[in-house]
């Protein structure tokens, strides 16, 4: 994990506020973005909450792939997409 160095305190709300900058690193710049919340041992990890598909935000058949969501759909289109390229490849070499 990394620091930062930069340290924040609590309010009476239990709030804190998340410094501009690693809110716009993070894309988290629309306010219906949301965090997910963890605890390892004695930390408290925040990661930027995304249950859609990253390409077509698609709902439906989302699987976890790398730490992102892909739908079943833009996999299939993703294999496509790659043979249809292999395809071009081997087909250009033979010429």
């Amino acid at each position: 994990m990394k620091s930062t160095g930069i340290v924040r305190t609590i309010d009476k709300m239990g709030r804190f506020v998340i410094p501009k900058e690693l809110r716009k690193t993070m894309d988290l710049t629309s306010p219906a973005d949301a965090l997910e919340v963890f605890v390892d041992d004695d930390k408290i990890v925040l990661r930027k909450y995304s249950p859609s598909c990253i390409f077509c935000q698609s709902l439906d058949n989302v699987v976890d792939y790398a730490g992102k969501k892909v739908c079943a759909e833009c996999i299939r289109k993703l294999y496509e997409k790659i043979d249809t390229s292999e395809t071009a490849k081997t087909v250009a070499a033979e010429q």
